[in-house]
C-alpha cells in the first residue's frame, strides 16, 4: 500500500500541473489524480473511461488523459 503521508516525499508530482496526459493500454485503468501525483492538496480521486473511448476528461479539474498505442519496445 502507498504511503498515506504523501506530502514529506520528493517523487510525486503535483495534481493537475499539465492539462493532458497521455497513456498507453498498460495504464489502463486511468484515475485522476494519478498514483505519481501528491494527494493531499487533491480533488477525489475518479477513474475515467479511456479505455472506452481513447480519451476522456476528469470531471473534477478538467485534466485530458488520450489513449495512445506504445512503441514496439513497450516504451510510452
Amino acid at each position: 500500500m502507498s504511503d498515506p503521508q504523501t506530502h514529506d516525499r520528493t517523487d510525486l508530482m503535483e495534481p493537475s500541473a499539465r492539462r493532458r496526459y497521455t497513456v498507453t493500454a498498460a495504464d489502463l485503468p486511468v484515475c485522476c489524480p494519478t498514483p505519481e501525483m501528491y494527494l493531499w492538496s487533491s480533488h477525489p480521486r475518479v477513474y475515467l473511461p479511456v479505455g472506452e473511448l481513447g480519451y476522456a476528461s476528469c470531471p473534477y479539474c478538467g485534466a485530458i488523459f488520450v489513449l495512445t498505442e506504445a512503441d514496439d519496445e513497450g516504451a510510452k
